[in-house]
């Protein structure tokens, strides 16, 4: 396949043969080796084959192997006449990250770092198959499918400015619990407020650069400042939604008779029947999502509260944002100088819009959309403003995060004899974990560098960088 540079920051991938539309890869010289290596380049060509794509078939700097799509691919179908696909959203749908602000400082929190990371650990459920306080009833389940962020703040687990700072106020409203199975439902009955397993993770950390000022104080963000942060998504419900949906899918595609360049692209088309019944099953799993990571969130305010012996007035936690990266979406872009509906799939990916973009907050409007870029448990997180500049050229996305360059087991061979744990605490970070495996599986070398793929998207201005935050305590799942 023949890849030619742009400029410094994208390469184009020429459309040949299947392909609707060519395929677009942020990255720089040295991230491509790695690309090449893997072959992913090949993943963003068969997208490009899918009927009713739209433009290109993007890829994020954090780009790495997938499930049918790449993780940190991108790509947008015509509403009418476009396909959605299972595998442009991910097994975990809605996986994404919440940050929130506190008015602490290093010095409140550096001599209590031991009790924090205990009590967020012995208070915070985590790893696989992992169940949380919150017992639902088959009604309160449903519920939470519909409201997603709404039900967890009615049951006073946060407030209503929460729900203002969250993409989508969490919830989608296309949602319709008929459409998940009652293997879905009894997977997530019992886990909702529990962060999962894998790179999943809750962070305390400071706040070590800011690179934009206004941006920084229209979201609340200065130099030394305490914050927590989130990773988490739709644990066992979203998986097994992804799953049927799988199943079902890869037996009408081959009745209708779509070819596929990959099996793992199986799709319905987005009007069908299937189609729309996947999206509002899928909607569920995002408002499942959105309602655990608000508990989360809620609940690590109130365990830091009590670990430091302090009020809410001297905590004064507040949510920056919260946003999700393995979605498909139903939004209006320009595309041929024309305004379209279209179905944006975002796995890996970030949507970065605007500043002015009538979904971007209120208090943040005049600013643009934040975007959180969380990297691995030993290097820094970043929060980045989205931009004019995505809209046209990315569908309003950018990047989710570092991105794997080790498998898990590639990783664990790595680590082998190595205290992955000690060398955190040498760099100042202490880290908590559930799983034999999961310090060794996610140790920082098995990422690629989260300050080099930032450089990507800040310099192809399809998001632009306002500050980076450094962890302090670290809970993996």
């Amino acid at each position: 396949m023949e890849i030619t540079q742009i400029d410094n920051y994208l390469w184009e991938l020429a459309k040949t043969g299947n392909m609707n539309v060519p395929g677009y890869i942020y990255t720089t010289d040295a991230m491509l080796e790695d690309i090449k290596k893997e072959e992913t380049f090949k993943q963003v060509a068969n997208v490009a084959a899918l009927p009713g794509i739209l433009k290109g078939s993007y890829a994020m700097p954090d780009i790495h192997w997938g499930y049918g799509f790449p993780i940190g691919g991108v790509a947008a179908f015509d509403w009418e006449t476009g396909i959605i696909s299972p595998g442009g959203v991910g097994y975990d749908i809605n996986c994404g990250v919440r940050l929130a602000a506190t008015s602490l400082t290093e010095k409140d929190i550096k001599h209590h770092l031991e009790s924090i990371a205990n009590a967020l650990y012995n208070n915070i459920p985590s790893g696989v198959g992992s169940k949380g306080s919150i017992k639902l009833s088959d009604k309160e389940e449903k519920e939470v499918l519909r409201d997603g962020s709404k039900w967890a703040v009615k049951q006073g687990l946060g407030s209503n400015l929460d729900i203002l700072h969250t993409e989508d106020h969490g919830c989608m409203e296309a949602a319709d619990p008929d459409f998940v199975s009652d293997k879905a439902l009894e997977r997530g009955r019992k886990q909702l407020g529990t962060l999962g397993s894998g790179n999943h993770f809750l962070e305390i950390g400071r706040v070590d650069k800011i690179y934009s000022k206004d941006a920084a104080n229209v979201f609340g963000l200065f130099e030394g400042q305490i914050t927590i942060m989130l990773h988490s998504g739709s644990r066992g419900l979203g998986y097994q939604v992804c799953d049927d949906f799988l199943l079902i899918m890869s037996r009408e595609s081959q009745k209708l008779g779509i070819k596929l360049p990959d099996r793992q692209l199986v799709c319905a088309m987005i009007h069908s029947e299937l189609g729309m019944k996947y999206f509002k099953a899928m909607a569920c799993a995002a408002n499942y999502a959105w309602a655990n990571r608000q508990i989360l969130m809620h609940n690590a305010g109130e365990i830091l509260m009590q670990a430091l012996r302090i009020s809410p007035r001297d905590l004064q936690m507040r949510l920056v944002y919260d946003v999700c990266h393995n979605i498909a979406k139903k939004e209006q872009h320009v595309v041929d100088g024309e305004k379209k509906w279209v179905c944006v799939h975002r796995k890996g990916a970030t949507r970065a819009f605007p500043p002015g973009h009538i979904s971007v907050p209120e208090k943040y409007r005049a600013i643009g959309q934040p975007i959180l870029i969380p990297g691995d448990m030993g290097t820094e997180s970043y929060v980045l403003v989205g931009t004019e500049k995505a809209m046209e050229l990315t569908f309003g996305s950018t990047c989710h995060g570092a991105g794997r360059v080790m498998s898990r087991n590639q990783a664990l061979k790595e680590s082998k004899g190595r205290s992955i744990a000690r060398e955190l605490e040498d760099k100042g970070i202490l880290v908590r974990w559930t799983g034999k495996s999961t310090l060794a599986e996610e140790m920082p070398e098995a990422y690629k560098d989260v300050s080099k793929v930032v450089d990507v998207v800040d310099g192809a201005g399809i998001s632009k960088k306002v500050a980076k935050i450094k962890p302090m305590v670290v809970v993996k799942g």
